[in-house]
């Protein structure tokens, strides 16, 4: 298993999110996702977290929280472990990023983009803002085939996933 964090910095209730359109070779190539990245040796999550915040937006973080574990399954690539935060305060000025465009994007707008739909089920945990979570996300061919949410599978024909 991979480990990541994955962070959605939030800003007059929008939230900074990646559109993912500068890497040939790229699972997440034309998504839209936040910020983060792989550990590297020796990083805590937050060690991780702030790194790649400074790297990919040029921001300085100074109030996260850890809202959940992801783990992320697929079938072309290798398993991860997210760890899911957001942010709600920063320092620093948005510099351009080599992995993607950066844009605010209003929450309520968040369903237009082109998300990974396991994403829209950890929104809503985040706008409910529930407790910490534990979410299993599989994917088949890039389509998500099972979610389980604190050990309970969810019914993904459902449109009220959490």
């Amino acid at each position: 298993m991979t480990l990541t964090t994955l962070c959605y910095i939030e800003k007059d209730d929008s939230y900074l999110m990646m559109h993912r359109i500068k890497k040939e070779k790229d699972i997440n190539k034309d998504k839209w996702i936040g910020i983060g990245g792989h550990f590297e040796s020796g990083e805590s999550p937050e060690e991780c977290l702030l790194r790649e915040a400074r790297e990919e937006t040029g921001l300085t973080l100074t109030s996260y929280r850890c809202r959940g574990i992801i783990t992320f399954l697929c079938d072309d690539i290798t398993d991860y472990y997210m760890f899911l935060y957001t942010a709600d305060q920063f320092t620093g000025a948005l510099k351009e990023c080599g992995e993607g465009t950066l844009e605010w994007v209003p929450k309520d707008r968040l369903e237009e983009l082109n998300l990974w739909k396991g994403d829209l089920i950890f929104f809503r945990l985040l706008e409910e803002n529930a407790p910490f979570f534990s979410l299993k996300l599989s994917y088949k061919n890039n389509t998500l085939v099972q979610a389980v949410l604190d050990g309970k599978e969810l019914d993904l024909s459902s449109d009220n996933l959490p």
